[in-house]
């Protein structure tokens, strides 16, 4: 299998810890991901919220199971499973998926943290995991994108405690990281990808707007950082079924018409 990153793309995400792919989906197969997602009764069902400690409440759908559904094509695509393998140089597997669902002047902030933080006590004794986040609506400013501190997964594992229902960052070391380290506002087209590193310390604000802003997030583990122990929130390793490009396509563009 050829690559699906170039050497400066691989290069790019070492260094900053993220990696900005433009238009690595459509606008025909994000149309296509939307309409399936917004007439989805599962979502809703499963979806729960977290306080986010200032009285703003972040909603999200979480998915520990691959099936016959689009979320599920995207995890296995070659277009993000393929890359992740390049960027965290071994074979991944998928450790969970997650829709994330802010709406429209009531979608809470999310606080700084690694997703590390949260995984380190699920048994994984290595950072060396993943996630790409796909935005489904446009990302801005105004309606909560993603920020990332540039470069801050070198740090390593931070300590993590709890504000609001969310798991969260030491502030102290957060605000000296900024002081030293690029804030990046990560504004997004539908169909653009975000691969950021487990250790990367990211946050988003509320939503003001009058605009959702609707993401899928496709993280993953290396087979070598195999949990040490079973039962844990998340999947223990299991071969991943990567799809290839076309029959990705097929099922999002069919979904559209």
């Amino acid at each position: 299998m050829s690559d699906v990153l170039t050497m400066e793309q691989n290069e790019q995400f070492q260094e900053d810890g993220f990696l900005l792919i433009r238009q690595h989906f459509s606008q025909e197969e994000m149309s296509g991901l939307l309409h399936y997602a917004k007439s989805d009764a599962q979502i809703q069902e499963n979806a729960y919220s977290k306080n986010d400690g200032t009285g703003g409440k972040s909603k999200l759908s979480v998915n520990n199971e691959l099936g016959p559904t689009p979320y599920s094509a995207i995890v296995q695509s070659r277009r993000v499973a393929g890359a992740m393998e390049q960027l965290l140089k071994d074979e991944i597997y998928h450790y969970h998926h997650k829709m994330m669902l802010k709406e429209p002047h009531v979608g809470g902030a999310w606080q700084w943290h690694q997703d590390y933080g949260y995984w380190y006590n699920n048994g994984c004794l290595f950072p060396d995991m993943a996630s790409c986040l796909i935005a489904i609506d446009q990302a801005s400013r105004e309606n909560g994108c993603l920020q990332v501190i540039k470069g801050s997964h070198h740090m390593g594992r931070i300590d993590h405690g709890q504000t609001g229902d969310q798991t969260s960052a030491d502030l102290e070391r957060v605000a000296c990281a900024m002081e030293r380290m690029e804030l990046v506002h990560c504004e997004m087209m539908p169909g653009d990808a975000l691969f950021f590193h487990a250790n990367l310390l990211h946050r988003s604000d509320k939503n003001t707007s009058d605009m959702p802003r609707w993401s899928l997030i496709c993280c993953y583990n290396t087979r070598h950082n195999d949990p040490y122990f079973t039962g844990g929130r998340h999947p223990n390793y299991a071969p991943l079924d990567i799809l290839n490009d076309d029959q990705v396509r097929h099922t999002l563009i069919k979904l559209a018409s």
